[in-house]
């Protein structure tokens, strides 16, 4: 929203050969209450002033010596490369106004002036270009805000790695068709070889080692149901006979449509806890 005051605050340039067209103008904006008025009678100095200055408006007679108002337009068209050049042509050709059109201007004003028509012209294009400085201004505090929340995202990643990492022995995630997609740890060691065949790299279940059938089929019913599951365990058998346990815990992903995306879960070695657990106690 472009309040009244802002417009009032709003820099002018205006560019005149002619003393007589500059005073009535300053004069008429001034008595309308803008206070931030300059001008100059020099054409060649209009593309350095603008680029000190960006000015709000600007307000160009078209014909003057030395250097015409299309030959300024030109030159302001170097600065304000992708920008909204804010160019209010003052010209006596009607000829000229297409043409103006055309090579940049955003309005024009005729000569002689009608004073409400040019002030009513200078109120509406300051207010269309203010309103695109608020615009350019909003997509780059959002621009910055998305990189900002992507930063975040990705230190907000890499600390839940970090600390999956100290508090599991692998971290793995799978896709929809039960293809692993990332995996952290020895993981593929320690799933069977269904669930590593796609991967070229897996390691194979040894033949001297045999898993506890029963587990591996309620845990393959979880995600095959889609369910998720916490610090399950299961196990194998290696042909000296020792056991190993294994505890793991998932979790099923889902798009923002609900359709479902794979798994991701943390998995750790406990073979010394349950060995513990199943070993009496000496008194």
């Amino acid at each position: 929203m472009v309040l009244p005051t802002d417009i009032l605050n709003a820099s002018i340039l205006i560019v005149d050969d002619l003393e007589a067209n500059v005073l009535l103008l300053e004069q008429m904006l001034q008595e309308a209450g803008y206070c931030r008025v300059s001008s100059t009678m020099d054409p060649r100095s209009v593309s350095a002033l603008h680029r000190d200055h960006h000015y709000d408006l600007i307000l160009l007679d078209l014909q003057m010596p030395g250097m015409d108002g299309f030959q300024v337009m030109e030159s302001l068209k170097k600065i304000e490369i992708d920008g909204y050049v804010p160019i209010l042509v003052i010209t006596a050709q009607p000829a000229h106004k297409l043409r103006a059109l055309a090579s940049g201007a955003k309005d024009f004003v005729s000569k002689p002036f009608d004073l409400i028509e040019v002030k009513t012209r200078i109120h509406n294009m300051l207010e269309v270009r203010l309103l695109y400085k608020q615009l350019e201004h909003f997509n780059q505090v959002l621009e910055q805000t998305v990189q900002e929340r992507t930063a975040e995202l990705r230190e907000s990643e890499a600390r839940f790695r970090r600390l999956t990492e100290l508090s599991s022995d692998w971290y793995w995630e799978q896709d929809e068709n039960g293809h692993f997609t990332n995996v952290y740890g020895p993981v593929l060691e320690m799933l069977s070889p269904a669930q590593t065949d796609s991967l070229p790299d897996a390691t194979q279940e040894t033949p001297a080692a045999r898993w506890n059938e029963t587990e591996r089929a309620a845990l393959a019913a979880n995600i095959a149901a889609r369910r998720p599951f916490l610090n399950f365990i299961y196990s194998r058998v290696h042909a000296d006979g020792v056991h190993q346990y294994f505890q793991v815990s998932g979790e099923p992903k889902f798009d923002p449509i609900g359709r479902f995306t794979g798994y991701r879960g943390v998995g750790r070695d406990v073979t010394e806890i349950m060995l513990d657990i199943a070993t009496p106690a000496t008194a």
